[in-house]
């Protein structure tokens, strides 16, 4: 699932990133089961930062580890590994954009039912659970997290049908939102995937033990057969006997999430049957031909906007450099600031290559601008470091709209976009000229004709505003409402 507010891989001083989801990983049938989850969970790591779990069958019973901090920081050891035995195993690296980062809400969620015990983890977020956890409280349920995610172990525990399968398809069936789902019982690895398709979940296969993930990545680690994506609003079960699919929703068009192209997904993974990398690039060369500016050197803002930098590059003919080197080794807990300190957190993580920058027309190349605090600094520091002109390009289009799917955007009235015009925003970030990628321009890097009839609809709706599902939770002040909560102290 996707929920919280707090620590990354990326020191994000003034909250001025997308914040990632989170990953999911399960496999059935290997003696290894616990440590390739464990490295499954090593290549999703982009995904979630602040908590990883994982939950393990042993033919008599569920072991579970969850931890906060990242994967290597607990699951790297033989004994923690030795002591998840089994031979199937779900894991979960979490972002959280639903419930605080404290260890009850650390996925996979576990919970003892009439039929046997399961296991859930979950990337994405519903967007009317509160709304049902408000009614299971009403009817007596007794919550223990405070993750959305835990709804559907109450919606299948509540269940009066008789098999677990028809069970989960029965919760998930009353959830809206977006979700990629991947459960364990003592027999069966399920995955679910929502009716549009908005989340990713990908089908694997290791010498006979399917494996279900976010991304292609976590196959390509251990060594596993890609097989094929889960469709769009599909349950798939897979049982020592074989895999079995269901389509609780029926047919309906999908729609996936194009920030996987844009920002989420490693750059090395397959979505939707395209190269991640090769499509960061064509938005790159599509925004040099929309954005066309005099200067001397492309460079990109590390690392997410490497690959549009390059196609920039490709596409204009103007040399390709690093002019902004970071600084991978950047601790979560680097020093209390103070103040004096805090400003100058973006020099903690970038510092400029003045040997490539000094007296040269810039142009820089990000993914996207969200709050624009960051850009403000990084702007700064490459005049500072003698850059004749500063050139601000990003592969997306400007996001004027939040997110409500799992992706932890700041509320509308902190998008730079949502508040200033295009000559606005250049002034906020002190560049000599600013220039976004058009939507036409994103479903043409995608390899469409543009926004038209022949494409199909991807989920955009951080550009254009048009969400494609309902938003039950939504308040009035178009922030989702949230249930009082217990603070751990102790």
């Amino acid at each position: 699932m996707a929920g919280g507010t707090e620590v990354h891989e990326h020191l994000d001083v003034d909250g001025d990133t997308l914040r990632e989801e989170c990953g999911v990983f399960g496999i059935l049938g290997h003696e290894d089961a616990s440590a390739l989850t464990a490295l499954g969970l090593h290549a999703l790591q982009h995904r979630g930062q602040e908590a990883a779990g994982i939950v393990t069958f042993d033919n008599e019973q569920f072991r579970a580890e969850r931890h906060l901090g990242l994967v290597g920081d607990h699951f790297s050891d033989a004994d923690t590994i030795g002591r998840l035995t089994g031979r199937a195993a779900i894991g979960h690296v979490r972002y959280s954009t639903t419930g605080e980062t404290i260890l009850r809400n650390v996925q996979p969620l576990f919970a003892e039912l009439d039929g046997g015990g399961i296991a859930v983890c979950h990337n994405g977020n519903f967007t009317n659970a509160l709304t049902l956890r408000q009614q299971l409280i009403r009817d007596g349920a007794i919550c223990q997290s405070t993750s959305d995610s835990e709804v559907v172990l109450q919606l299948v525990a509540r269940s009066r049908k008789s098999k677990i399968v028809e069970r989960f398809i029965e919760a998930i069936t009353q959830m809206e939102g977006a979700y990629s789902l991947v459960a364990l019982t003592s027999k069966k690895l399920i995955g679910a995937r929502d009716p549009l398709g908005i989340r990713p979940l990908v089908l694997g296969d290791l010498n006979g033990a399917p494996i279900l993930a976010s991304e292609t990545c976590a196959l390509d680690i251990i060594g596993a057969k890609f097989i094929r994506e889960v469709e769009n609003g599909e349950v798939i079960v897979c049982t020592s006997t074989g895999i079995q699919s269901y389509f609780p929703f029926g047919k309906q068009k999908a729609r996936p999430c194009i920030f996987e192209y844009i920002y989420f997904s490693r750059p090395d993974s397959i979505v939707g049957g395209r190269s991640v990398y090769d499509v960061r690039r064509e938005m790159g060369k599509q925004l040099a031909r929309e954005t066309a500016v005099e200067a001397d050197v492309i460079v990109p803002v590390p690392d997410s906007g490497v690959p549009a930098a390059i196609g920039y590059s490709q596409e204009s003919g103007i040399p390709f450099e690093l002019g902004i080197i970071r600084n991978h080794y950047v601790g979560r807990t680097f020093i209390e600031p103070t103040q004096q300190i805090r400003a100058l957190g973006v020099k903690m993580k970038h510092s400029a290559n003045r040997a490539q920058i000094e007296g040269k027309r810039v142009v820089l190349v990000d993914d996207s601008l969200v709050r624009g605090t960051t850009s403000v600094k990084i702007v700064q520091m490459i005049r500072e470091a003698g850059a004749r002109e500063v050139h601000f390009r990003l592969a997306s289009p400007p996001i004027r709209y939040s997110d409500y799917y799992g992706i932890d955007t700041p509320v509308r009235e902190k998008l730079l976009a949502a508040k200033y015009s295009l000559e606005e925003m250049q002034a906020y970030i002190g560049a000599d000229s600013l220039a976004f990628l058009s939507v036409d321009g994103i479903y043409k890097s995608m390899g469409y004709d543009g926004r038209d009839d022949s494409a199909p609809q991807f989920t955009d709706h951080c550009f254009t505003g048009d969400y494609p599902t309902p938003l039950t939770d939504l308040s009035e002040d178009n922030d989702f409402v949230s249930a009082p909560r217990l603070v751990e102290v102790g």
